[in-house]
């Protein structure tokens, strides 16, 4: 069926007076609009559904909403009884129409005699995977885009491992989707009527205690080893890492920390900020200016559902220094293994995870320590399902983390979560304070001990239906002529995922390395209209491994930027 056709079925299936009526109608006259909507089905992937909110198959509303949650209700009922019983957890985000979504999910999966839990407001994406385990839910269901802008909104499902699918299940999710007709195949019960019945459950408060003891327990250093008069400064940018960010702040007792205000409270628009990626420097404007009124050393930000997390560390002239993830993460690596090793509590056999796009030089730090670092696609959902893999071969979890500012330290919340990282990064910071040190002197002397590494993971956004096409050209283009070297360097060794890797699966990932330990990687984002990359240059000095970084980027954008 072609896009017009479906742009015409869903004008008749409407009633003129639905606003997806309404909304279809008005851009009538602009075809490319239309074609964008209806090109094709939003696909359920392992990162389930994201994109634009609005009508059409390609877009994110009531029916794409309800076709999704449908078929995930088929899937449940054919495990039967038992897992229509244990239920389905159901989280929201600040985002136009996530809350709308998040009910209207309750009452699909009780129409079809699915017990769905639901929260009384936002919560984080985290919490919802630590309950999902704590719960013992068959699955659960975050309506959320993370940090996408205010146009979109997402719709990220968990298995009864607390995990976001894997593939397998993924599949088996997809295959049912595709069978619901959007229009007629939805069951749907009157939301108070469900709760009557039981078949929808609001959770009480209580569960925000035990997602905090969960982080709270995961402290290496605490009281006289802390000097928590440090100045911090936290920014929730208007999403739903409030209330319980601050509570565990107030709970192990920080004496001198700030809130930003204007981003404390929910915000679908995030009207202060834009785009809510704390990885992008722009979004701590507000935290710099309150920062240098409190005299902050630390500041900190959480996306709108709380599960990335970034910093910005003072530097000596007074001004503050973005972190990238790659770096947090050294910092946060470095601090949980230096701590068990100082208690006498780091485990002999010890590992660690990180995605197959994050620096190396973590690699190294845990080894040094006698931890092994284990590699993953990208996702938390490939990271912390390395998991039950460790377990089984007598090891145990410590910690995973990927440079897109998302860190898993406990194997009770198998997601990345901002809270439990702010919490460690709040803590590493009061700890070497109290030694007289600063989050950067301790960064500098990781990069002393180790070696220099410079990080840049650059991108392309290329929307549409041409973009995702010239993607594809920019990938086989690449495959199909291997650079030998850049930047002088010999390229040692390339690995292409897209058959797969060893024991990690398949996956559209290009990396190359150089001959002096240096090395980039190339991949079409899963979940965005972009081609990622992502830099690490080796050198002597930061000075030269920045320098080196530039060139090495500067001539693999060069080159994929030729690519029609």
């Amino acid at each position: 069926m072609s896009y017009m056709d479906e742009y015409d079925k869903w004008l008749k299936k409407l009633d003129e007076a639905d606003p997806l009526y309404k909304e279809l109608v008005s851009i009538q006259d602009d075809e490319k609009d239309m074609e964008d909507r209806f090109y094709k089905e939003m696909s359920f992937g392992t990162a389930g559904l994201r994109g634009k909110i609005g009508a059409g198959t390609n877009r994110m509303n009531r029916l794409t909403v309800g076709r999704a949650t449908q078929g995930i209700a088929d899937l449940i009922r054919e495990e039967g009884e038992e897992a229509c019983d244990k239920g389905v957890i159901i989280a929201h985000d600040p985002r136009h129409f996530s809350k709308e979504f998040s009910r209207l999910a309750a009452t699909i999966f009780a129409a079809n005699g699915i017990k769905a839990y639901v929260f009384d407001d936002l919560r984080p994406t985290p919490q919802l995977a630590f309950m999902i385990r704590r719960l013992g839910t068959v699955s659960g269901i975050n309506i959320t885009a993370s940090h996408n802008p205010k146009d979109y909104n997402g719709y990220k499902a968990y298995w009864s491992d607390g995990c976001q699918v894997g593939s397998d299940i993924a599949d088996k999710m997809t295959e049912k989707i595709k069978a619901v007709d959007m229009f007629d195949g939805i069951k749907t019960v009157e939301y108070d009527l469900a709760v009557g019945d039981g078949l929808i459950v609001e959770l009480s408060k209580n569960w925000d205690r035990k997602y905090l003891d969960e982080i709270e327990s995961l402290s290496i250093h605490k009281g006289d080893e802390l000097d928590l008069s440090i100045p911090i400064v936290y920014t929730p940018l208007n999403g739903a890492g409030h209330v319980l960010f601050t509570t565990m702040l107030k709970d192990i007792g920080y004496t001198n920390w700030h809130e930003v205000k204007e981003q404390s409270l929910p915000d679908p628009d995030f009207t202060t900020v834009g785009y809510p990626n704390p990885e992008d420097t722009k979004t701590f404007a507000l935290a710099e200016k309150l920062g240098k009124e409190k005299g902050a050393e630390l500041l900190m930000a959480t996306d709108p559902d709380a599960d990335r997390f970034a910093i910005e560390i003072r530097k000596p002239d007074g001004s503050y220094l973005p972190l990238n993830g790659n770096q947090t993460g050294y910092i946060l690596v470095n601090y949980i293994l230096e701590g068990k090793k100082d208690a006498g509590t780091l485990p002999s056999d010890g590992a660690m995870v990180k995605s197959i796009v994050t620096s190396t030089l973590s690699s190294i730090i845990a080894e040094s320590y006698g931890v092994r670092m284990y590699e993953s696609l990208t996702g938390f959902k490939n990271i912390c399902g390395r998991i039950p893999f460790l377990e089984e071969n007598g090891l145990k979890y410590l910690f995973g983390y990927e440079e897109s500012v998302g860190y898993a330290a406990s194997i009770n919340i198998r997601d990345k979560d901002g809270i439990s990282a702010g919490m460690l990064v709040a803590e590493a910071a009061a700890y070497y304070k109290k030694q007289g040190k600063t989050l950067l002197d301790v960064l500098n002397d990781i990069y002393e001990k180790y070696g220099f590494f410079a990080e840049d993971e650059p991108n392309i956004i290329l929307d549409g239906i041409e973009g995702a096409a010239r993607i594809k050209r920019m990938m086989a283009a690449l495959r199909a002529d291997l650079p030998v070297s850049v930047a002088g360097l010999k390229v040692s060794g390339t690995i292409d995922y897209k058959e797969g890797y060893e024991d990690i699966p398949a996956s559209d990932v290009l990396r190359f390395f150089l001959e002096d330990g240096s090395w980039f990687a190339v991949r079409p984002s899963g979940t965005e209209p972009k081609i990622k990359f992502y830099f690490y240059a080796k050198a002597d000095s930061s000075e030269e491994a920045l320098a080196k970084n530039r060139r090495i980027r500067d001539e693999i954008f060069n080159r994929i930027q030729s690519v029609e």
